[in-house]
């Protein structure tokens, strides 16, 4: 874990990039306590050694289906449901964390890449499981933020610094071709690009990670300076950091300041998670 200390710091965003149905503004400041914070996200090794002590099933795995991009899906996969306003989500039955592009599917060959298929209440039974807990989206975002001041990216303003790929996002057209100009079309593994500021690594892009908070897109205009904890009461949790499958034609949610959200029994073949845990020696200062 990586030690990110305590302060003050300006969450939101109000600039060019903002998705304004989103709830990314206005600006505001925010003060936190030090905390510790997964370097990477939970790895599909890291996850297996969970499964293993505790036999805890998956909200997928229970379901017996969850969805999965469709250009990950074999030509002769059945025609199932897809999604009305992102039909390149395809619901595939028997795909879960062990299997995450359907039965035929497994990450033997993908331990080091982050676990997907993984709900919000999967996530929490993780955290809990290693004394941990989910990071509060000011939490998440601070440590995304590594140190700089209203930055777009973990690195700073520009997508790609000098040509180089910081993350792993869509190149090309979306949904129908990929250029993979950054090494990967999935996931790529949980430390497969240089850290920020913190130590962090793939903080944006990758996969979708989920946070403590319930959703709210008008939370910041009433939220409380000093360690926002977010809403009370909800319906969908926040997820963060967008996916391999951000593309700015549609989804410029790639960035520190973004924000999305999902309902806490569901899953995707992009979401994950960090934790993080509490400083507690800074309490007894």
């Amino acid at each position: 874990m990586v030690h990110v200390p305590g302060g003050l710091f300006l969450m939101g965003s109000e600039g060019d990039w903002v998705v304004p149905e989103d709830g990314e503004g206005p600006v505001h400041a925010v003060r936190l306590a030090p905390f510790w914070i997964d370097r990477c996200a939970v790895s599909n090794a890291e996850f297996q050694d969970f499964v293993d002590e505790t036999g805890h099933v998956t909200d997928a795995e229970r379901f017996g289906w969850s969805f999965v991009f469709a250009g990950l899906l074999p030509a002769d996969f059945p025609e199932t449901r897809a999604v009305t306003e992102a039909p390149w989500w395809r619901q595939a039955y028997g795909a879960c964390w062990r299997h995450p592009e359907g039965p035929e599917s497994d990450v033997h060959d993908r331990a080091e890449h982050p676990v997907v298929h993984v709900s919000w209440d999967d996530a929490t039974a993780y955290a809990a499981w290693t004394g941990k807990r989910l990071p509060t989206e000011a939490e998440w975002e601070y440590a995304a933020r590594g140190g700089l001041e209203q930055a777009v990216f973990p690195w700073g303003d520009e997508l790609e610094p000098a040509g180089e790929h910081r993350m792993n996002v869509w190149q090309g057209t979306f949904p129908d071709h990929n250029t993979v100009a950054d090494g990967w079309y999935g996931t790529a593994p949980v430390a497969a690009y240089p850290p920020n500021g913190h130590g962090l690594h793939n903080m944006c892009g990758n996969v979708w990670e989920w946070c403590a908070d319930w959703y709210s897109p008008a939370y910041y205009a009433r939220s409380p300076q000093d360690g926002p904890p977010g809403p009370s009461f909800g319906v969908q949790r926040v997820i963060r950091g967008g996916s391999y499958l951000c593309h700015a034609s549609y989804c410029r949610r790639y960035r520190v300041a973004a924000r999305s959200s999902s309902t806490p029994d569901s899953s995707t073949g992009n979401q994950g998670f960090r934790c993080v845990l509490d400083d507690t020696s800074a309490r007894s200062q």
